[in-house]
């Protein structure tokens, strides 16, 4: 089994994954009044954000471009914030 390049994923959808996360991560982190997450905390939120929107627009059948992404992401981090607040025991705000 051989790796080729043209097996590999596009850098600039690796970039433009990124940046979604942030951007999503970012606006969730607003949105849910959160404390701040920093960069890294904003990216890791955005990404599994964006992997739980993403499962849960799926099983609807959309579809959606750029920025529906970043809509996918930023719902599927809310959604991961208020998850995480309800298992810490920390109040949910909306």
């Amino acid at each position: 089994m051989s790796i080729f390049a043209s097996d590999l994923p596009d850098p600039w959808w690796i970039l433009t994954w990124l940046v979604i996360g942030i951007v999503a991560g970012w606006l969730a982190g607003v949105v849910m009044k959160g404390s701040g997450y920093g960069l890294i905390g904003d990216l890791i939120i955005g990404l599994i954000g964006s992997l739980i929107g993403g499962f849960l627009f799926s099983l609807v059948g959309a579809s959606y471009g750029l920025l529906g992404s970043v809509i996918v992401a930023f719902i599927g981090a809310c959604i991961l914030i208020a998850l995480v607040r309800l298992v810490r025991g920390g109040r949910a705000r909306f």
